[in-house]
């Protein structure tokens, strides 16, 4: 039975004019098999727009759309050589022909010219996409399991659709919204909060704890609260495993619904997921969940734009905002109960202007209640100024590279590494540091870099432009190399001189950089430096505090090292300090009735949580893990 929705706007269309009709997740899309009607609809489509105030696109029939190859023929005849055309995807299920270019502008032509001569000629929907210039391959592996699995995907779209616009379930007349943390609650990791109201289940975030061990890893989803037949949708703040790691595990066990987040999130969540899986076999464990589940995680995931307004259940629509964290990293603006109530949660936030991003959002269309973290809310948590930072690592890397050692950092794969070769490239560009000083990329951070390149429109304008300029392009500085197997690492630990070092993980719980400290740490020559949060319980949180016997396990066998190199730490970071925080509230259009603290170790919450009270004068929580809050 259709939607009453549908029925709506078709009864507002002329008669026969639509062959089929459906969903792609909140959005209705159209399809006519009346040529003249798809190039000229004669306004109609936006005045049902107007009227029901809901996202309508009208398509040409998948029968009306020209045999793949004549078409691409005659679009790259329209197309000059010019805006070279690199890949070329015809997506027969929706009509799309998703074109990838050099040159989008010259594409696409002025006022669209381009994309209406494709159109009119072979009734196919052109997408222009920028060719990235690091070719990525999980991308690449993205991209073809949304083709390959395109009917179930328009399958998937439409039933979820059909929940948002006719698929109410309880109809209970009170209302109440409440959340309930499952992890992430006066602690940092393993971030998950359910939000219920009388008619929706919704998670805010998935994550593991990976410095934790393993009976305090994961969130509580045995809680009574959450069951996940129940479940209507995950939103995802941020790709950090602290936030995404656990959302593979849903699908093993049989949820089936959407996962919201933007474009760069999906590809750098699954990328982290599928390195999880790899660490936890290198350390002998059973892995929690699969490739498969994945892979089926992306088969349900639905990308938004920043500032697009989105229904997610019949009560509950949500907006993503830029959060200034990492690539693609969001806070999920909820509108909740038709104007019941409005939600913001932060997930990770920097209220600051980096090498990489914009600062985070701060003006809202309402907000009630605010969800902020507290990672470095603590009152004597304030950063030096980046420019002081820049000045500091310039100092370690040229003292290093005097004695003839090399410069360790270890770091996270997506967000500091980015924002610490863009850093280096500026110093070396203002002959701060020499330029012939090989750059080793090792680990994660050279396929997550090239997601940061096919992403440019989430990055901030000095750095979209250096991206879009090839020879200025700091992501491909000439002394940038790839360590891409163990071979090669082996040789750069044995044979190469001095250099710099840039390998996950971050907190030193897995990856290259454990080898890196295993094989270097003992020459006092070499210096390690930490640029990243590291959480309670790992490696790096113990070396950062002065341990300095480090114990390495190889299955049943232990080896002691005396760490002697240099170690020290610069602040590079993607969260706000406590100045930033609060100046983040302060500014906050409207100013929150509520604030909830989560996100932070104990005292750091509690602290922000009493600070808030007292400056602002808001009703302030700090719930602990497992603690029901009742919203409104």
């Amino acid at each position: 039975m259709e939607s009453n929705i549908i029925e709506e706007i078709k009864n507002d269309l002329p008669a026969g004019k639509i062959s089929s009709a459906g969903f792609e997740g909140a959005n209705i899309v159209l399809y006519t098999k009346d040529k003249d009607f798809f190039l000229d609809d004669g306004g109609l489509i936006k005045e049902i727009v107007n009227k029901i105030k809901k996202r309508v696109e009208l398509k040409p029939d998948p029968e009306v759309t020209m045999d793949q190859e004549k078409a691409e023929k005659i679009i790259k005849k329209i197309i000059s050589d010019e805006a070279e055309i690199s890949n070329m995807i015809f997506d027969p299920q929706r009509s799309n022909v998703i074109l990838e270019v050099e040159k989008p502008g010259i594409a696409i032509g002025k006022e669209g010219e381009n994309l209406q001569k494709i159109k009119e000629e072979t009734f196919w929907v052109p997408i222009i996409q920028r060719t990235p210039p690091i070719k990525s391959k999980i991308i690449d592996n993205i991209r073809n399991v949304l083709y390959q699995n395109n009917d179930y995907r328009r399958k998937f779209l439409n039933s979820t659709g059909k929940r948002i616009y006719n698929g109410w379930l309880r109809k209970k007349k009170e209302e109440w919204i409440r959340i309930t943390y499952l992890g992430g609650a006066r602690q940092v990791g393993r971030s998950a909060i359910l939000l219920q109201t009388p008619e929706s289940r919704v998670l805010l975030d998935c994550g593991i704890d990976v410095a934790a061990s393993e009976d305090e890893m994961y969130p509580y989803l045995e809680s009574p609260e959450f069951k996940i037949d129940e479940l209507d949708a995950v939103i995802v703040s941020h790709a950090h495993m602290d936030h995404t790691g656990l959302i593979p595990y849903l699908f093993k066990f049989g949820y089936k619904g959407p996962v919201y987040c933007t474009a760069p999130t999906r590809d750098v969540m699954a990328l982290l997921q599928l390195d999880f899986i790899k660490i936890q076999k290198w350390n002998a464990q059973d892995p929690i969940y699969t490739s498969k589940e994945v892979k089926e995680m992306v088969k349900h995931t639905i990308t938004l734009d920043y500032d697009q307004v989105t229904d997610v259940t019949p009560d509950v629509r949500i907006t993503l905002y830029n959060a200034g964290h990492i690539l693609g990293s969001s806070m999920v603006h909820l509108h909740v109960g038709n104007g019941l109530h409005n939600i913001l949660y932060t997930g990770d936030l920097k209220y600051g202007k980096t090498h990489l991003l914009s600062p985070a959002v701060t003006k809202f269309p309402r907000l009630e209640t605010l969800m902020i973290e507290a990672t470095y809310g603590g009152r004597n948590d304030k950063m030096s100024s980046p420019e002081e930072e820049k000045e500091l690592l310039a100092q370690l890397i040229n003292s290093t590279i005097e004695r003839k050692g090399k410069v360790l950092l270890p770091v996270l794969g997506s967000g500091r590494a980015q924002e610490i070769i863009v850093t280096i490239e500026e110093l070396i560009r203002n002959n701060k540091i020499k330029k012939e000083i090989p750059i080793y990329i090792d680990g994660l951070v050279w396929d997550i870099t090239a997601i940061h390149t096919a992403y440019p429109k989430f990055l901030n304008k000095s750095i979209r432009e250096q991206i879009f300029n090839k020879d200025n392009n700091p992501f491909l500085m000439p002394n940038i190399k790839r360590i891409g197997s163990q071979k090669e690492r082996k040789d750069l630990i044995e044979n190469e001189g001095p250099c710099i070092i840039l390998a996950t993980s971050g907190m030193l719980v897995g990856g290259p950089s454990v080898e890196y400290i295993r094989q270097l740490g003992d020459n006092p020559k070499n210096t390690l430096i930490f640029s990243c949060y590291q959480g309670k319980g790992s490696m790096g949180r113990r070396i950062q505090r002065g341990e300095r016997e480090i114990a390495f396990r190889e299955g049943q066998k232990q080896e002691m090292l005396q760490l002697k190199m240099d170690v020290e730490t610069i602040q590079v970071s993607g969260h706000s300090d406590r100045i930033e925080l609060m100046n983040f509230i302060k500014r906050c259009n409207p100013r929150p009735r509520k604030v909830v603290i989560n996100h932070g170790e104990n005292s750091k919450t509690l602290d922000l949580a009493s600070s808030i009270h007292k400056k602002f004068h808001i009703e302030t929580q700090a719930p602990r893990n497992l603690e029901a809050v009742r919203i409104k």
